[in-house]
């Protein structure tokens, strides 16, 4: 089984988990089209450098299901801001190298195949390394507030080029 599809599954299997309820919600099967790739850059203030976004599904039309999904693209030095996720993030790093850190740890390196695991409430950034990109999906679930992510200060120049090193 190639790493694209054992990813897949892993996508399936978690919005199917997520969406295993037998409430009064839709019982129906949905079928919808992926949105178009947001491209963001510097100007974005959640995200320092060229990066590309795919949202993949939302809970939006997946009652009870709370779970979000996205691929992301990381160019090289690209990067998010510090941010937490109220119920925890899970990322698949499907293609590349890129760099994870949590507030007052090292930096880690991560490439294809590596499955973070974020704690909810957990201060952290993540991104590619200074000469590769990388590609993951990021998978969280909003809170009773709606909320799946908290977005704090960009991460400075002098921050990344120390997390770079550590590659």
């Amino acid at each position: 089984m190639t790493m694209k599809k054992y990813n897949r599954i892993i996508l399936i299997l978690a919005l199917t988990l997520a969406s295993c309820s037998t409430t009064k919600f839709n019982k129906s099967m949905s079928i919808e089209k992926i949105p178009a790739i947001v491209h963001l850059d510097d100007k974005s203030p959640t995200f320092s450098g060229n990066v590309e976004v795919q949202m993949l599904f939302s809970e939006k039309n997946h009652e009870p299901s709370r779970l979000t999904g996205a691929e992301v693209k990381f160019n090289p030095r690209a990067r998010s801001a510090w941010h937490t996720h109220p119920r925890g993030q899970l990322l698949v790093v499907t293609e590349g190298e890129g760099i994870v850190q949590e507030w007052g740890e090292p930096a880690r390196k991560i490439s294809k195949g590596n499955v973070v695991w974020t704690p909810p409430g957990v201060k952290h950034w993540h991104g590619a390394c200074a000469d590769k990109f990388v590609k993951h999906y990021a998978l969280q679930e909003k809170d009773s507030n709606g909320k799946n992510v908290i977005w704090m200060e960009k991460v400075s120049e002098e921050e990344y080029e120390k997390a770079a090193k550590m590659e």
